[in-house]
């Protein structure tokens, strides 16, 4: 193992307007007491409001049962369908009043109660407009019609063709802090039905679980996940807003206690939909700074290469990553943020997991761990940056040399392959197709194939998990020798960041990687991250070049005013 020293100036801070000196910590940036005031967007004007929870319904801990099978009654009732969402919210009320009189026989199970709605909504929207309810996700897929080798549909219904989800409150939450297990998913499974295809746990999973948590990531726990009190479900035509009841006498919760909660959420979730502005003005930053300094960033760089070097080293390619601390002028909102982030993210996941007395993780990912549907499977292998051209002649010359670069193709390569091998440890067949490709996003390109294959049992998601993540492209070849390194090199806990992020569902899962992605807390700023491949071959500081084109993915959205210098 290669042990690297600290240097005392491996953190970089810089302070451009900030009154309190050089950033060292978010604490630093504020005066006692002080909060920055957040940024919400209400139908023609801005609006500064103080970041106060509204509401933190109690609510059931799915990992405490034992493990026996599912849970005894598994329902999804439909009503029918109005036009508006004010309708939809007042009449959702009524039938959450009503459960209080139908105490089931059961003593455990889940219930869904789903209103339709004839129109199309977008889900984030909606999440906007509600007061800060905690705990909330948010998970958009990529659009279908960008998204062309999105599986076939388990069924011939819509409704199971998902364009965006927005949860607030958790009907049964999984939250732990020992490594993700088998038993753990044999938790959320109980929860999961064929015949109820939009009940699903939505959340993630840490990068690397060995680590201690930091402080800032504490109520993430090594995972995360939670069944929605109220949803509303964005689809290509129409939307639904949906409650969700859970109840199980074994995680000692029983219906009145489930019945007790969700009236209290529903009674907090906002009729009106605000359609968010997602042109911002400029916002700018009071003061940021890297871990690692750029230094430090070119130090471990080279160590790193020494390993990869070494005759008796496994080690092929190792991705460290940088986390970059900012604290704006204005405190916006992260579902705020993430609605900017959706407007140029059509080939990408956008996400937002925020649980209780949390910050907020958020991110604009373009890279798919799996999706599976029944037992199809597909999972991409993504890998190798370049930024897109000015012009569309100089944007063909930029994909040619990305194509071309030897460097490049080292790196992608060696995703592609460990990718394959892992996905034949669970199919098979695999089928790569295309084998080689230029994925374009709006303001930078890869290097892309994608993997498809038939799973051995169409029921074992931990597996799958265990199987694929990490990937070569967030961690390094081979595995073990790789995380190794990153625990020792990198001087921060990377949380969620490059671990999965999505959602478990009865007979469909999916999941992205938590790349382009940042942790934001009200009045204290956003931690941003970004993470480059490493192989033979690699330039520190074209490596850090590299980060900033990707930090600036999730910060340009929001017109940020990013003057730092990049060798600092």
């Amino acid at each position: 193992m290669v042990r690297m020293s600290i240097p005392s100036k491996a953190i970089s801070s810089t302070s451009q307007t900030s009154p309190t000196g050089p950033c060292v910590g978010f604490a630093q940036h504020l005066s006692p007491g002080r909060r920055i005031p957040t940024l919400v967007i209400s139908p023609g004007r801005w609006r500064r409001r103080w970041g106060r929870v509204v509401c933190q319904s109690p609510a059931m801990d799915g990992c405490r049962a034992d493990h026996g099978g599912a849970v005894e009654t598994m329902e999804t009732r439909t009503f029918p369908a109005v036009p508006t969402v004010g309708l939809a919210t007042e009449n959702l009320r009524g039938l959450v009043a009503k459960l209080k009189s139908e105490k089931p026989a059961f003593s455990s199970g889940i219930i869904r109660l789903q209103l339709p709605i004839h129109r199309h909504i977008k889900a984030i929207d909606w999440l906007c407009s509600q007061p800060l309810l905690l705990p909330r996700i948010f998970f958009s897929g990529r659009s279908r019609a960008i998204d062309s080798d999105s599986l076939p549909s388990v069924s011939s219904n819509a409704h199971h063709r998902v364009a965006s989800v927005a949860g607030v409150g958790s009907a049964v939450v999984f939250c732990r802090h020992h490594q993700f297990s088998n038993s753990d998913w044999a938790s959320i499974k109980r929860f999961l039905s064929k015949k109820c295809p939009l009940i699903r746990a939505y959340g993630g999973i840490r990068f690397d679980s060995r680590p201690n948590i930091s402080p800032e990531w504490e109520p993430f726990g090594s995972f995360y996940f939670m069944v929605p009190q109220v949803e509303f479900d964005e689809f290509e035509d129409d939307s639904i807003l949906a409650a969700t009841v859970a109840w199980d006498h074994a995680c000692s919760w029983t219906w009145e206690n489930a019945v007790e909660s969700l009236q209290s959420t529903v009674e907090q979730v906002s009729s009106d939909n605000v359609n968010v502005q997602r042109d911002l003005p400029q916002i700018s930053i009071l003061s940021h700074n890297h871990v690692p300094t750029k230094t430090f960033w070119d130090s471990a760089i080279n160590r790193a290469l020494q390993v990869i070097d070494q005759c008796d080293s496994d080690l092929t390619k190792v991705v460290l990553a940088r986390s970059t601390r900012i604290v704006t002028s204005v405190d916006v909102d992260p579902v705020t943020w993430v609605a900017c982030l959706q407007k140029e993210g059509k080939n990408s996941y956008q996400f937002c997991v925020q649980p209780s007395n949390a910050p907020a993780f958020i991110g604009n990912t373009p890279e798919r761990l799996f999706h599976r549907e029944g037992l199809s499977i597909i999972c991409e292998a993504l890998a190798a940056t370049r930024a897109r051209g000015k012009s569309a002649i100089e944007d063909l010359r930029i994909e040619q040399d990305l194509l071309s670069n030897p460097k490049d193709d080292l790196e992608f390569s060696i995703v592609r392959e460990a990718i394959k091998r892992k996905l034949e440890a669970v199919c098979d067949a695999v089928v790569v197709e295309p084998h080689k490709s230029v994925r374009k996003l709006p303001r930078i390109q890869h290097l892309y194939a994608q993997l498809a294959g038939r799973l051995r049992t169409n029921d074992d998601e931990f597996e799958i998990l265990s199987t694929l993540h990490p990937t070569p492209a967030v961690c390094g070849f081979p595995t073990e020798e790789a995380r190794d390194l990153i625990a020792e090199t990198e001087l921060f806990d990377r949380g969620m960041y490059a671990g999965p992020v999505g959602w478990f569902g009865g007979e469909e899962s999916e999941f992205a990687v938590g790349i382009r992605s940042a942790l934001v807390e009200t009045g204290l700023g956003a931690l941003v991250y970004a993470g480059t491949g490493i192989v033979k071959g690699s330039n520190p500081s074209l490596e850090w070049d590299e980060l900033e084109l990707k930090i600036s993915q999730v910060t340009r959205s929001l017109k940020l005013e990013l003057a730092w210098s990049t060798h600092v």
